[in-house]
């Protein structure tokens, strides 16, 4: 890319050094705080756009103004954006496999305290029951992963760790990783059928959103276990109450909801899952841990350091993959 690019920052970024450190390759404008003209020709001159929650950040009617050939998330996920609000122009990129590692770690510990029953032993004892009953160990069972990307794979290990079996689904039906089955959706029945656990690292595209309704819930174990860190949607919401409610033995754990504040609205259920003792809730932060902002910043930055070297990058969204006018999109593997 010949002469210096802009970068514009349309978010308090968590090390500004880091943002601010794009060598010759760039200026760097924040528009936080910024006076209405200086925004407007920041937004309009830019080269690359770098975000984090777009839909709160950009002002209505600003995303049409955007001169920006390359838009950066600082998230793994695209669900807020507003594909008919960009320029035709604009390449996306999510910050693929940014927080894979702390999300592997939630997705073992959810599974572990269902396998174990920890929720439904803490609940008994907490009511004065003395249940020594068997649990279940993950050494010999079979992880199904929905969504073999950075955070699934990583979970993979873990799992391969402790003795699991990994059944995978990608996009491509391919893995070097080393597992047990890898197909495509076209194969989810297998692996709906085998898995002890399965985990949702799968995105909200048309193809995903309701994934796992009443249909493919009865299709599984009566004891699997369900961990969803992909995206609320990719559930019935009322379907798997109802399986709970109606299946003790089976068990869920959720990270990702189906009303949450970042896409503008609120924390949100629409059933009684706490209610249930098989049942186990997290409020979407299973990448928050110490060091993950600043390891995420630094990976985005990687990746708008290529775009303008005019190196290949990664994460490219396709806006034609997602839900039209859901508000809930996002890339094909994290």
């Amino acid at each position: 890319m010949a002469g210096r690019a802009l970068v514009a920052v349309t978010f308090s970024p968590v090390d500004d050094t880091m943002v601010g450190d794009l060598g010759d390759l760039a200026d760097v404008r924040s528009t936080v705080g910024a006076p209405d003209d200086e925004r407007a020709r920041t937004l309009e001159g830019a080269d690359v756009l770098f975000s984090w929650n777009y839909a709160k950040e950009l002002r209505p009617g600003e995303g049409a103004a955007l001169g920006a050939r390359f838009v950066q998330l600082i998230s793994a996920g695209a669900d807020h954006l507003a594909f008919d609000q960009l320029p035709r122009q604009s390449v996306v990129a999510s910050n693929v496999g940014a927080y894979a590692e702390p999300m592997a770690e939630h997705v073992l510990s959810m599974a572990l305290a269902l396998l174990k029953q920890l929720p439904q032993g803490h609940a008994k004892l907490a009511s004065g029951i003395w249940d020594q009953s068997m649990t279940r160990r993950l050494s010999g069972s079979v992880c199904g992963v929905l969504g073999f990307g950075g955070i699934g794979r990583a979970t993979a290990r873990r799992m391969q760790a402790l003795g699991a079996r990994i059944y995978a689904v990608n996009t491509g039906g391919r893995t070097t990783d080393t597992v047990e089955f890898v197909g495509t959706l076209d194969q989810l029945d297998t692996v709906l059928k085998a898995a002890d656990v399965l985990v949702l690292c799968l995105p909200l595209t048309r193809r995903t959103r309701g994934l796992i309704g009443k249909r493919e819930l009865e299709l599984m174990k009566p004891d699997a276990v369900l961990v969803n860190v992909g995206r609320g949607g990719l559930v019935v919401e009322d379907d798997l109450y109802d399986h709970l409610r109606r299946h003790p033995e089976f068990s869920a754990g959720i990270d990702t909801w189906w009303g949450e504040p970042f896409r503008g609205g609120q924390f949100s259920v629409h059933r009684p899952f706490f209610e249930l003792p098989n049942f186990i809730g997290s409020p979407h932060n299973s990448a928050l841990v110490p060091g993950a902002l600043h390891e995420a910043l630094s990976a985005a930055l990687s990746n708008i350091r290529r775009f303008l070297r005019g190196e290949p990058v990664t994460g490219i969204v396709r806006s034609e993959d997602y839900v039209a006018n859901s508000g809930a999109a996002e890339p094909r593997e994290k």
